[in-house]
């Protein structure tokens, strides 16, 4: 199975890994909207986005939503299920049309002990997963909801992961934003329109384009 390398770092060729040998893998899409897996299903497959984008969402028993993660190509989700945790304890939703390889949880345990370059990848991913969650955590706690939905805006547009100075985000609804930075509506309505106005981003219609000067948000103090 081939790699390739991206800044120094071993990225995992999903289609190298389905041709080689082990049948419980394949590759499925989804439609945007389309459910991935539900909070409650057993958590028997990992999941590798090779296209588009998924959300993470769980549910409390008085059906109050909060999204947990915003994920796109070159992230794995669904992995609980490694640690002995057996059922789903999220929802995951595509949020555009979504292209993922679809691994049985078995041989993904196999693959790890026997694939060192998927191996490798998988632990620096998981590494990487982790710094994420606690930057997540300092920016609930410390920073204010306009920081918080520039940086929200600048991860979802993978910004940083590719060498282009604007990146074109699918088109998100406010709520959904609201939801990922602890907000209202109305105050991510109140904090785009002041982003356009000082050319921080760009309504496309079919998306958001981010520029890299929103950077400025959340640096300022």
């Amino acid at each position: 199975m081939s790699t390739k390398r991206l800044g120094g770092k071993p990225t995992f060729d999903a289609q190298a890994f389905l041709d080689s040998a082990g049948a419980a893998r394949e590759i499925v899409s989804y439609r945007r909207s389309e459910t991935v897996f539900s909070q409650g299903d057993v958590g028997d497959s990992v999941h590798y986005i090779q296209k588009g984008g998924v959300r993470l969402s769980v549910t409390s028993k008085i059906g109050r939503e909060a999204i947990v993660a915003m994920l796109g190509p070159g992230d794995f989700f669904g992995e609980s299920g490694l640690t002995g945790q057996s059922i789903r304890m999220a929802t995951a939703t595509a949020i555009t049309p979504t292209t993922a390889l679809v691994i049985d949880q078995v041989e993904m345990t196999r693959v790890l002990h026997s694939e060192h370059e998927l191996s490798d990848r998988f632990i620096a991913y998981m590494l990487s997963r982790n710094i994420r969650i606690e930057e997540d955590l300092i920016d609930q706690l410390f920073n204010s909801s306009e920081k918080r939905l520039a940086r929200a805006l600048l991860l979802l547009a993978r910004y940083g992961k590719q060498d282009k100075p604007n990146r074109l985000l699918p088109k998100i609804s406010q709520a959904t934003l609201a939801s990922m930075v602890g907000t209202t509506r109305s105050r991510v309505n109140v904090f785009l329109n002041k982003f356009k106005r000082l050319g921080f981003i760009n309504d496309e219609g079919n998306g958001i384009t981010i520029h890299s000067s929103l950077l400025n948000v959340v640096l300022h103090d």
